[in-house]
């Protein structure tokens, strides 16, 4: 019992994770050092990237159900939780998965987990600002609405560039190398998507065949 309830106390370890989620802090202030630190100097950490990435989907889901309606309006009847998630973490596995094959065509330097921490760790902004914005909304009318917009587009702005500057670091790439592999990236998650779409319609198909052609002897059998 002991051995089982020993790793969940193991002080170093979060001491570890709170040190490289302060980190967070430093990186979106400092882009360029904090990326090559982040996976260079191991300042980073995968439990890190894990702890921002379940934040953004949290926050997401905050900012869809608390913020004041005038801002943002859902039908709460067809809200699904699992379809939230889904909408920032497969674009995340697309994004990682997509980069990582293209860069290792490019010369780039990082490994698959390294795109995946850079990248979390990139929109840290976009938790921070959002997060505020649920309460502030909650204190400006309509007419004040502009500072709302303006503040929730500038963190997704800001974590964009940080991407870029990402990618850069972590790859050891100009800036111009960046943005080129970034949107060849965007292009192969496209490439990707419809492979898989393809896929699911020819297995969705042949599984109708089989079932029909099953229906079909088993009724001429009996």
């Amino acid at each position: 019992m002991n051995e089982g309830i020993q790793p969940i106390m193991d002080k170093p370890k979060w001491a570890r994770l709170g040190t490289t989620l302060r980190y967070a802090l430093y990186v979106i202030t400092h882009p360029f050092d904090g990326f090559w630190d982040l996976t260079h100097e191991k300042r980073g950490s995968l439990a890190a990237a894990n702890v921002i990435t379940a934040a953004i989907v949290v926050v997401e889901v905050l900012r869809l159900t608390l913020t004041n309606f005038q801002f943002v309006s859902i039908n709460m009847e067809y809200f699904n939780i699992i379809t939230v998630a889904l909408r920032i973490l497969l674009p995340l596995f697309l994004w990682t998965v997509a980069n990582w094959s293209l860069t290792t065509l490019m010369d780039g330097k990082g490994r698959l987990l390294e795109i995946y921490m850079a990248t979390a760790y990139a929109f840290t902004p976009y938790i921070i600002i959002n997060a505020a914005m649920i309460v502030l909304s909650q204190f400006i009318t309509e007419q004040e609405g502009s500072v709302y917009y303006i503040l929730t587009n500038f963190s997704l702005v800001w974590s964009v560039l940080l991407v870029l500057v990402a990618m850069m670091m972590v790859h050891s790439y100009s800036a111009t190398k960046a943005i080129v592999s970034s949107l060849l990236s965007i292009v192969a998650m496209g490439v990707m998507v419809f492979i898989f779409l393809m896929f699911f319609s020819l297995i969705s198909d042949a599984i109708a065949y089989f079932i029909s052609l099953y229906k079909e002897i088993a009724f001429r059998l009996t």
